[in-house]
């Protein structure tokens, strides 16, 4: 899902090298990458091979930025040169803050499973743009180096046509890069795909989440082992608060035990919530914990008896920065964020 507004407080400084600005706030703690140098260039090249960004026309780029400046995401999101523009500016940055949680919640989201045959299965609601997807790919290429077997089928489910983007990252990621024709000899022996084809698998689906049939929702997690909501819940409970509600409870009734549901969004004020339309907003922590966890007590939704979803991880605030040394042709912008992590019991 987009961001609220293109944000100039946390751009790298330069448009070809990225480097590491300083604090926007020293009081913050920013989390130390703990993702390869390496592997965080592989996922930014992936971006640059499918999607072009040096190449984009700049007045198709200024009616982007306008668009998402002023919210309103239909016309952003309205023409397939305006999907191509988003995916290669925006999500880039996601992709390694989104990879970097990936790399946090392994040890919970994955405990026995990476080592049991079958594909870990994914849903990404509100996935479409490519951060998810290149997050993922470098997620596999990392667990496959001490995992081999271990392999993902996602789901990538959105609003908008994003089914090019899609299919142009898939391509670029199960293809050796680009290289320049005067690389050497063993850099081009060297030089082979982030996954072969049968580590990632992933298909899209164009659907807006609020209006998603229930029947579809069940068949769709009924089987997977992680759901994600990356900077998309807050905009769904902004569109339709009840509808919002009734997706999560449909993700409550069906997912199954020992399967997680992971949340990521803007942090504090920035991802609030009004009930009824009254002046008094909520955050939207406050209101997910009250649907899946239950007021006060912890106890959360029930079923005879039986308490549904554990809290297994919780930060309001952090900080991923672009780490010193990575390139991208165009300048990229730091993510700052919260992360609630569920287990279904």
């Amino acid at each position: 899902m987009p961001p609220a507004r293109p944000s100039k407080a946390t751009k790298a400084k330069s448009t070809k090298k990225l480097t590491k600005p300083a604090s926007e706030n020293a009081k913050e703690e920013t989390n130390q990458p703990t993702v390869p140098l390496g592997l965080q260039q592989k996922c930014l090249d992936i971006f640059r091979d499918a999607l072009k960004p040096d190449e984009q026309d700049q007045a198709t780029v200024q009616e982007v930025k306008g668009h998402l400046y002023n919210r309103d995401f239909a016309a952003a999101f309205g023409k397939e040169e305006y999907l191509q523009v988003y995916a290669s500016r925006w999500s880039p940055s996601r992709a390694l803050g989104y990879l970097q949680v990936f790399r946090d919640v392994q040890e919970l989201v994955l405990q026995d499973e990476s080592a049991k045959p079958g594909a870990f299965k994914v849903l990404c609601v509100g996935g479409g743009a490519g951060a998810e997807h290149a997050a993922l790919a470098g997620w596999v290429h990392h667990l496959r180096e001490s995992v081999p077997v271990f392999k993902v089928d996602a789901r990538l489910l959105d609003i908008a046509s994003w089914d090019s983007v899609v299919t142009n990252l898939q391509k670029s990621i199960t293809s050796a890069p680009e290289l320049s024709k005067y690389a050497s000899a063993a850099a081009k022996e060297a030089n082979i795909a982030l996954l072969s084809e049968d580590a990632l698998f992933v298909t899209f689906t164009k659907q807006d989440a609020l209006d998603w049939p229930p029947s579809e929702v069940v068949s769709a997690v009924q089987t997977v082992n992680l759901v994600t909501l990356m900077f998309t819940l807050n905009e769904l409970y902004t569109m339709s608060l009840p509808k919002a509600q009734a997706l999560l409870k449909t993700l409550s009734s069906s997912m199954q035990p020992g399967s997680f549901l992971l949340v990521v969004d803007s942090p504090g004020s920035y991802s609030t919530v009004s009930i009824n339309g009254a002046e008094k907003k909520y955050p939207m922590k406050w209101l997910l914990d009250l649907t899946l966890l239950g007021p006060l007590t912890g106890r959360g939704d029930e079923e005879d008896g039986q308490v549904v979803w554990k809290k297994v991880m919780e930060d309001g605030s952090r900080w991923f920065r672009l780490s010193e040394g990575l390139r991208y042709p165009i300048e990229l912008e730091n993510m700052r964020f919260q992360i609630h992590v569920y287990k279904k019991m």
